[in-house]
């Protein structure tokens, strides 16, 4: 969840490190440090808060060191103070850490008793006492390290440096990601590779289980069974990313207003616009015509991405689905059968427990197919099959583009099972695709809404509860846009199936509770009457006196006649695009709230960019 960055250098490399560790403040983070060796004696500054803390301790410490750790935490173990910022240290090794160690306990417990004293509440400096405590016994730090790992248990990436070794340093990481970075005469260790943009574009990423020993000439990665191997060296595109703010005040914002661009980059991937057909960039291990059954597992934003593909794969090609939250999936024991199709869906694709959910349908037999925004993630490298969604780096916590993106694959999956299943015509299958098509501009013009929105925020501030509804493919953006208010205003929210107001939720309506209704006009002959019982639910909060926000086409506006209640109006559009459309206004309004309330709208409080731990 954290920041690790590590440089072998020519030069002092303290406020290299520090630039590094800010292109991972996306991840979000408490307090940050480096330690760098002065002369041979590892030398620590660390600070609770931004980085902004962490430089200013610096100009007034300065370290000139050559070889350095640094990183930037999200609590764990421990409050968030100074003492218990990273890197951790004794005289004889300096380590940073990610992940969570569960068996901190016991082991801290062993250590202290043969005389080990401890500065810090958290667990990872009990990896940096026993790395120690193997080398009082003689062992070189390299040995140290490895007889250290074997004690262990948990997910974690880690970072060390040694006292008296100018031309050492070792990462290892089993569960959260890390990666080397190959430079002239330097060499890396990160995170991800955004961190070692400015540096070098030659990643190579660590498997799970896998440490390597890092020197001034290169690397040597050993497995987990301390086999030597090799690791391929990818050239890395982050460094060609604009990963900054633009003119927009927040990563957040921008990131909104890029959907239109990433959503058309994402679907001209997977859509040849010339012929109107999803025509897959993949080869698919499996037909879709033997697939029986499919489940879905994901977290947070991505489930409710899960969440609208369900009524995609179910309507198109008549395949049941399965869905769960990922960690509740991998314990619950599913019955699976072999042969059929498993979708994970990840941001960042190294969230821990849509991974074990992955790892369990493996072992149950199942093609895994994985719909992720970072090709070389662990799950991407565990599945049978990846599907990008090319969204490009997303950095606010908060996600937003990455959402429309995997709905923009999803969609386009779905139409392919569809199709490969004889459920959908040549015809069929043109219309939705056009309907694809169209979706960026539909999206620039939800965008134009923007001003409106940011007035409608402003009367959102004074608010302690929200309730959003939606019906079919809009529960789930209802769902998604009280999860973007929460997480960003802090405000409570809630979303609910529109049928299921009467049974509970209206019990909360009253003129404080503003209701934010997400509802096209329904144009399918199937679902003939559904805006109907929407409005007929905007009618009983009314008789409440609650304040409603619709948000629906030119038709529902002229439709929804109920007093109380403010439009959003979005263009005319296919019933199958409007998640992808309606997702934009959700977010706006969120956004613009948290701004109001003059939150931490990128890095909101308690959250982390990519959940690696349990």
């Amino acid at each position: 969840m954290c920041g690790i960055v590590g440089i072998i250098g020519r030069k002092a490399v303290a406020g290299h490190l520090v630039d590094a560790l800010k292109r991972l403040e996306y991840r979000g983070y408490d307090s940050a440090g480096v330690a760098t060796l002065e002369k041979g004696t590892l030398t620590r500054r660390r600070a609770e808060g931004k980085l902004r803390a962490l430089e200013a301790k610096l100009e007034r410490e300065p370290l000139s060191g050559q070889i350095g750790i640094g990183h930037t935490r999200w609590a764990t173990h421990g409050r968030p103070t100074e003492r218990n910022a990273h890197p951790h240290a004794t005289e004889k090794v300096a380590v940073v850490h990610n992940g969570i160690i569960e068996n901190f306990r016991e082991l801290r417990e062993k250590l202290g008793k043969n005389g080990a004293k401890f500065g810090s509440e958290t667990d990872t400096e009990v990896v940096a006492h026993l790395v120690t405590d193997e080398m009082k016994k003689g062992k070189s730090p390299i040995d140290a390290v490895a007889a250290t790992l074997k004690q262990l248990r948990g997910a974690f990436a880690l970072a060390f440096i040694f006292a008296g070794e100018e031309d050492l340093m070792i990462g290892a990481r089993k569960g959260s990601p890390l990666a080397v970075g190959y430079g002239s005469g330097e060499m890396y260790l990160g995170s991800d590779a955004i961190a070692l943009a400015p540096f070098t574009d030659l990643i190579a990423y660590l498997e799970d289980g896998d440490w390597a020993i890092v020197t001034h000439a290169g690397v040597e990665i050993r497995d987990v069974n301390g086999h030597k191997v090799e690791r391929p060296i990818i050239k890395s595109s982050a460094s060609s990313q604009m990963v900054d703010k633009g003119n927009h005040k927040h990563f957040m914002a921008k990131e909104i207003h890029e959907q239109p661009e990433v959503v058309g980059h994402t679907l001209a991937h997977y859509i040849d616009m010339t012929t109107e057909r999803v025509q897959l960039p993949i080869d698919l291990p499996f037909d879709w015509k033997n697939i029986k059954r499919l489940s879905i597992s994901a977290c947070g934003t991505a489930f409710y991405a899960g969440l609208v593909a369900k009524y995609w794969f179910e309507r198109f090609s008549h395949l049941p689905v399965e869905i769960d939250i990922a960690s509740e999936f991998r314990y619950r024991e599913a019955p699976l059968f072999a042969g059929d199709l498993a979708i994970f869906i990840s941001q960042s694709g190294e969230t821990a427990d849509t991974l074990a959910s992955l790892r369990y349908a493996k072992e149950n037999k199942q093609h895994v197919l994985s719909v992720v925004n970072v090709p070389m993630s662990t799950i991407a490298r565990e599945s049978d099959v990846v599907a990008p969604t090319l969204a490009g780096p997303e950095i606010g916590v908060a996600s937003t583009k990455a959402f429309t993106c995997q709905l923009a694959v999803l969609c386009c999956l779905a139409v392919a099972a569809g199709r490969s299943r004889g459920v959908l015509s040549d015809q069929d299958e043109q219309n939705l695709v056009r309907a694809l098509i169209e979706t960026p501009r539909h999206m620039a013009a939800a965008l134009s809404l923007e001003p409106q929105i940011e007035a409608l925020a402003r009367t959102l501030t004074n608010c302690h509860d929200v309730l959003y509804l939606g019906r079919g493919t809009s529960y789930p953006v209802a769902l998604e846009g009280a999860l973007k208010l929460k997480e960003i205003s802090y405000i409570h929210a809630e979303g609910y199936a529109a049928g299921e107001l009467k049974h509970g939720p209206i019990a909360l309506i009253d003129e404080t509770m503003p209701v934010v209704v997400i509802a096209p006009y329904d144009k399918s002959p199937r679902r003939e009457g559904v805006f109907e019982k929407t409005v007929s639910n905007m009618q009983e909060v009314a008789a409440r006196g609650g304040r409603i926000i619709l948000i629906t086409d030119p038709k529902g506006a002229r439709e929804a006649t109920v007093e109380s209640t403010l439009v959003l109006t979005l263009p005319d559009m296919a019933t199958t695009v409007t998640p992808l459309v309606y997702a934009i206004p959700v977010q706006l309004l969120a956004y613009h709230t948290a701004v109001a309330l003059n939150t931490d709208v990128d890095q909101p409080r308690n959250l982390a960019k990519s959940v690696t731990v349990e």
